[in-house]
């Protein structure tokens, strides 16, 4: 399959890429079928020299089947060569990332408030019918205690009955 995709060259923390139609089973920095453009994401998004693009050639790419990479597609988006992809909004992007983080410690009580209460109001719920439920019990335990009177009679007769044998011995 065909892909336009990017292919890194420069130095150490310095990438300039070029925008090459490639092979997808070619390694990112290797072999490749042609040079299309190059990008420098190390200039101002201003600047015309930070993106350099052959249109009519990756018009006739486009045409014979070959796929940008979602970078590339971005890339030719901007520069009204293919329809922009719809996918990669980010809305907190403009945000700084410490206000982001700060967003969120703020929201993220908040949260835990609403699950604390929660589980409150759950646990109000039930404890009523364990409450029920205890009550229930009790007129049990109480006709269990006025069982175990019957039981030890039962064991007072038990030994009357021995004790006489004893005596005809």
């Amino acid at each position: 399959m065909l892909k336009l995709r990017l292919s890194r060259g420069g130095t150490k923390k310095r990438p300039v890429y070029k925008v090459v139609v490639a092979d997808s089973r070619f390694a990112r920095d290797g072999r490749f079928i042609e040079k299309v453009g190059f990008f420098n994401p190390l200039l101002p998004k201003e600047k015309k020299e930070r993106i350099g693009l052959e249109a009519e050639r990756i018009k006739y790419w486009l045409g014979q089947g070959a796929q940008p990479t979602t970078r590339v597609a971005r890339i030719l988006g901007e520069n009204e060569l293919m329809p922009m992809p719809a996918n990669g909004n980010n809305p907190q992007k403009a945000v700084p990332k410490k206000d982001r983080k700060k967003e969120g410690a703020e929201e993220a009580p908040k949260a835990e408030a609403k699950k604390e209460e929660a589980l409150k109001a759950e646990a109000k719920k039930e404890e009523a019918p364990k409450a029920e439920a205890k009550k229930e019990e009790a007129p049990k335990a109480e006709a269990k205690k006025e069982e175990a009177p019957k039981a030890e009679a039962k064991k007072e007769e038990a030994p009357k009955a021995e004790a006489p044998k004893e005596e005809k011995k």
